[in-house]
């Protein structure tokens, strides 16, 4: 409801130029005291109540006190309950030809601290998060406008025209204000708001120095103009956050004329060239046949195909030719550089004609010569509208899902690697126009016209939890593989039993169907060739580089498997190379090594990120200490699948782990739970400098990636001829947690007579300093204690009273702090190793009615 203004004046604000002094304020207070008294009593009740409202939150001739964050508050509401927000100006001088206008979002209150003494504005608008979770005055991460604002009132806009009680007027300068009305229902519809604010300028009611809606930028209380050579203090004459206005409120009282006035009511109601739409009408599938080339045929000017989308034709104006010459002609059917299709003749006479004038004499509609399907945008359809998109985008084959983000594939301009790319919300927008030809009924014209994907159904596609029809991406291959059943995929493309996609050649690769054991013979021989100049410390290691090979050969088939650790005593002993060898069977491309990350949260986001790319091999090169257990390295190398928060947005993920991982270093060690997840490969050239050596086949990388495809297919043949002889096992270890890779590439090995890849293992368990730590714990507690459980405070205070070094060192090596053995670090020490049985002895705890735990060292037969 319209408030016109009964008891507000603009000349009670103005200061006087020679004289504001509170006696100014106060004479003006009191003749503005004298107005409202008269005006109450002839005023009806409603307006009664809002002026004993204003007697008490608004304040005219003397500026109101408010701090910018209470101010914002008012206007937008408390931050804390959204993600959308205003944007805050902030800087010192003059600005008159300031460039830099970089805004920040007004999210946390408590650490806004703008200076008094600075220009310091706020956008009328709020804005959203970018895919970057970042935040910009763009159009299109507008929300919506909470507030308008009518500039240089009072020295380029009469204060006349202000009718409608503000929300709020600031005086920016001498005499100078800012007026603000705050909307009631604020407009987040874009065209709706930049509509109103377009309106307000033509109106003569604004200046139209910066009109648009991201521009647009208001003035804070706290706050000077730095135009003048004396900044002049921003002052909140007049306050009243509880005035709050509907859009057709401002419409009404300044008699503002917008484009299309019907947008900005809340309720549709019927007008002329509205009309119900037959929910069959939202999509239209894409033409069976190309119309152009049937109506052609009918018409015998058809010839021939000349492949890749041309056809050779009679040019249907072939009379107009010199001497009625037929050839020359040719048909080009749509794709991306001729979206409707092409039509060239080569004759002077058609020099002038395309392919509309082809269309228009076939008779044959331009939407159909498209060969595109149609979506139409209905009210009230959105998840048809959007399951239709979903469906159209899954058809291409180029656009399919992975961990619950849609996902496509590119290639590394640099590195020349392919690798699996999230779609971000404006390619996912490209994607959308390029599928299908969306379409919105014009009131106007009576019929439906062109549009490009609205980005309301783009960000439901973006933000969905799970997609029905796009593809499931478990990862990408680039060598023929293995099925869960342990038959060959020779074929590349997608794979829907798998979920893998082969990027690969399959004639490059020559597999047999059923190979003996001589193949897989020859096959071990040419492998073992290639490890020839390599000093492996024992038969056991080169059995285990053996194993990484057929490892990075199939991993795509393996739903885990150990990571690969190649480790030497001195630097050029060939670790980085044996690592690009491993590399070589998994991918044709190079492998990119990182660093080892610090600690967990560092490894979580590191390998969520990479994975969600699905890389052939992730490369941790040159560790320079133990190879820690991050819990999210140890869940990746022993989970098929890996789950985590995407960076920068509210959205998990749920991603494939079937990547390779090596590590490289210099006296490295797999440590704890990673001793029994890593296995290591060892190298000892033996002599003072093993990067002065001298090799015969010092370019063996590139010979491997030349003749790639016969190395791989050695590689599978040994896997395969296992598979085809039965799957025979030899007597060994148990590897427990890695089943399918210990038989396909440490059986395969065993059958044909290697050493146990998988040896450095069990050797790591037994020498792991944690396990090393339990044992002589064991002895020790033994030794003193035998069987009678003991309290640890107990044990503690023995082994300081005690002239038993030997466990008060022990205690001291596992809960050291300070100089002090730390107790309850002790006994959760002491509890993560129940059980655990180190040469015959265990930690076994007390069953009693007692509160307090006691532990004795149990033997085990």
């Amino acid at each position: 409801m319209t408030t016109l203004l009964t008891n507000f004046t603009f000349d009670s604000l103005k200061s006087d130029k020679s004289d504001k002094s509170d006696k100014s304020d106060k004479s003006d207070k009191s003749d503005k005291s004298d107005k409202s008294d008269k005006s109450d009593k002839s005023d009806k009740s409603d307006k009664s109540d809002k002026s004993d409202k204003s007697d008490k939150s608004a304040k005219s001739a003397k500026s109101a006190k408010i701090s910018n964050n209470d101010f914002l508050q008012a206007i937008f509401g408390d931050p804390s309950n959204y993600n959308e927000y205003p944007m805050i100006v902030s800087f010192k001088g003059n600005p008159a030809g300031k460039q830099n206008w970089s805004a920040k979002p007004w999210n946390k209150p408590s650490e806004l601290a703008l200076s008094c003494e600075a220009n310091n504005y706020f956008s009328l608008a709020r804005f959203k998060p970018n895919e970057n979770d970042e935040y910009r005055r763009k159009k299109a991460q507008f929300h919506e406008l909470g507030a308008v604002m009518l500039d240089d009132v009072g020295s380029k806009v009469a204060t006349d025209r202000i009718i409608l009680e503000p929300s709020w007027i600031l005086e920016t300068s001498l005499n100078n204000f800012q007026v603000g009305y705050i909307l009631a229902d604020p407009i987040n519809d874009y065209k709706v708001a930049d509509q109103l604010i377009n309106a307000i300028v033509k109106a003569g009611l604004s200046d139209p120095g910066a009109n648009g809606l991201t521009a647009r930028l208001a003035r804070l209380p706290v706050a000077v103009n730095g135009k003048h050579n004396l900044s002049f203090h921003c002052q909140l004459r007049f306050w009243m956050p509880d005035n709050r206005y509907t859009c057709q409120d401002l419409i009404e009282a300044f008699q503002l004329k917008l484009i299309n006035k019907t947008e900005i009511t809340h309720h549709d109601t019927p007008t002329k060239g509205t009309r119900e739409v037959d929910s069959e009408q939202i999509w239209i599938p894409r033409p069976k046949e190309n119309l152009v080339l049937v109506t052609l045929k009918a018409r015998a000017l058809y010839k021939s195909p000349l492949g890749e989308g041309k056809h050779d034709i009679t040019c249907p104006w072939v009379n107009e030719h010199t001497a009625k010459i037929d050839g020359g002609c040719a048909y080009f059917e749509p794709d991306y550089n001729y979206p409707i299709g092409g039509f060239k003749c080569m004759h002077g006479h058609c020099s002038d004609r395309h392919i509309s004038d082809l269309l228009r004499l076939l008779d044959v509609d331009v939407q159909l010569a498209r060969m595109k399907p149609v979506i139409r945008i209905v009210k009230g359809e959105i998840e048809r509208i959007v399951d239709i998109a979903e469906q159209e985008l899954a058809t291409t084959l180029q656009y399919y899902q992975r961990g619950g983000i849609i996902v496509s594939f590119y290639t590394d301009s640099n590195t020349n690697q392919t690798r699996v790319q999230e779609v971000s919300k404006s390619a996912l927008v490209r994607a959308l126009s390029g599928v299908a030809t969306w379409e919105q009924f014009d009131k106007r014209s009576e019929k439906y016209v062109r549009i490009d994907p609205p980005e309301r159904y783009v960000v439901i596609l973006f933000d969905s939890n799970s997609y029905r029809h796009l593809f499931v991406l478990n990862g990408l291959t680039y060598q023929p593989y293995l099925r869960s059943d342990g038959s060959l995929m020779q074929e590349a493309d997608y794979d829907r039993d798998t979920g893998m996609f082969g990027v690969f050649d399959s004639r490059q690769f020559s597999i047999l169907d059923k190979p003996a054991l001589e193949d897989a013979q020859s096959a071990l021989a040419l492998l073992s060739e290639l490890l020839k100049e390599f000093c492996f410390a024992t038969e056991e290691d080169k059995a285990a580089a053996l194993s990484a090979i057929l490892t990075a050969a199939i991993r795509p088939s393996l739903a885990n498997a150990p990571m690969m650790h190649v480790r030497a005593h001195t630097v050029g002993s060939g670790k980085s190379y044996l690592c690009a060898l491993i590399t070589a069977f998994a991918t044709p491309q190079q492998g990119t090594p990182t660093s080892f990350p610090s600690d967990d949260e560092e490894c979580r986001k590191l390998l969520l990120a990479a994975l969600l790319r699905s890389p052939a091999v992730i490369e941790f090169d040159n560790l320079t200490s133990d190879i820690l257990p991050h819990k999210s390295l140890c869940t990746v190398l022993t989970s098929e699948f890996f789950e985590g928060r995407i960076l920068g947005r509210s959205k998990t993920a749920t991603v494939s782990t079937r990547t390779l991982f090596l590590s490289s270093g210099n006296n490295v060690t797999p440590i704890k739970d990673m001793a029994r997840r890593c296995i290591s490969i060892n190298l000892n050239p033996e002599v003072e400098i093993p990067a002065a050596r001298i090799f015969k086949r010092p370019n063996l990388i590139q010979e491997v990636l030349e003749e790639r495809g016969h190395y791989v297919s050695a590689a599978i043949t040994i896997i395969r001829a296992w598979i085809v002889a039965g799957k025979p096992k030899a007597k060994c270890n148990s590897f427990a947690g890695f089943d399918d890779w210990s038989d396909l590439c440490r059986h395969s090995l065993l059958w044909l007579g290697c050493a146990d890849p998988a040896a450095s293992i069990f050797e790591a368990i037994k020498e792991d300093p944690d396990r090393e730590l339990l044992g002589r714990l064991l002895i020790a507690w033994q030794a003193i204690f035998a069987n009678v459980p003991t309290m640890v405070r107990d044990a503690v205070n023995k082994s300081i009273t005690d002239e038993n070094n030997e466990l008060n060192e022990i205690l001291h090596d596992i809960a050291d702090e300070r100089g002090q053995i730390n107790r309850r670090r002790l006994g959760r020490w002491i509890q993560r190793h129940e059980g655990q049985i180190v040469d015959g002895f265990r930690f076994a705890r007390y069953r009693s009615n007692s509160s307090a735990e006691k532990w004795y060292v149990e033997a085990v037969s």
